[in-house]
């Protein structure tokens, strides 16, 4: 089972916001690691995807065909076997990567708001800040346990074929307008005039025969919309009282040819008694 470690307690020390030009990038110390998988894999940093202004997706995987409003990842490198993420970049399974899609809930979410609360302090490519120690557990699903598996690669260049990607199944939630902070804060230039940072989301590739594997099992989604589910209920709804109509006219039919045959014994067994 996934276990993160250390996450709820990063330790006292600031952490560095980064805008790299491609995305915002969190520091992380090699205390928060994750256990359960074949190695133990230190953190190294996360960062985010995320669409444009009024763009209908921003995250770099879906689920069931749908994307999400944004993503967030943390990187990990095995710590067992290499000294440094460089170092593990290239190697099969040298990293593993937490995916965790983002969609557009009703209240502010306080633990992206640690970050999202610092984004103008570094609007430009190169600039950085300090952001203070905070439960990065927060920024997880409740539900650890409900995730997806595959051996994938980066999904920005180089590219390499070496991440342990496992994408929780539940989102999580940020507000409307945490995610325009998100979408308007950051320029992807170091000078003005300024190019917004938008669209840094790689669009889903091909499975190329991988396999992907779940934790738990799927529940049977359905695809009807809400008219269809309608008037498939108000045709299930004909279709049984027809069916007792039927039944009634047959009960009936069946009755009168009973009392029919009744009479006519009756009648037989008149005319045999008669003198």
């Amino acid at each position: 089972m996934l276990q993160p470690r250390g996450y709820d307690q990063p330790g006292a020390a600031p952490l560095d916001l980064h805008n790299n030009g491609h995305t915002v990038q969190l520091s992380l110390p090699p205390t928060l690691h994750l256990e359960g998988l074949p190695h133990r894999y230190a953190a190294t940093q996360l960062h985010l995807h995320w669409g444009g202004k009024g763009s209908p997706g921003g995250s770099e995987h879906q689920i069931d065909g749908e994307p999400a409003a944004a993503e967030l990842h943390i990187v990990h490198y095995d710590s067992d076997s290499y000294d440094s993420l460089s170092g593990a970049a290239q190697q099969p399974q040298g990293l593993a990567v937490l995916g965790v899609l983002i969609e557009v809930g009703q209240t502010n979410n306080p633990a992206y708001e640690h970050i999202l609360s610092h984004l103008h302090e570094i609007r430009h490519k190169g600039q950085k800040t300090s952001v203070p120690p905070f439960n990065v557990r927060a920024l997880l699903p409740t539900q650890l346990w409900q995730f997806f598996r595959y051996n994938g690669s980066l999904t920005t260049p180089p590219c390499y074929q070496s991440v342990l990607w496992t994408v929780f199944n539940r989102r999580a939630q940020v507000s409307r307008e945490q995610l325009e902070k998100l979408q308007e804060a950051l320029s992807s230039t170091g000078e003005e005039p300024s190019e917004p940072l938008v669209q840094n989301y790689r669009a889903p590739q091909p499975l190329n025969q991988r396999t992907v594997v779940a934790s738990f099992i799927q529940a049977e989604s359905s695809s009807y919309t809400t008219g269809e589910m309608l008037s498939l209920g108000a045709g299930v709804l004909v279709g049984c009282l027809s069916l007792l109509l039927v039944v009634y006219l047959i009960a009936r039919k069946i009755r009168k040819k009973r009392l029919g045959n009744r009479k006519r014994v009756v009648f037989t067994s008149g005319r045999v008694t008669e003198p």
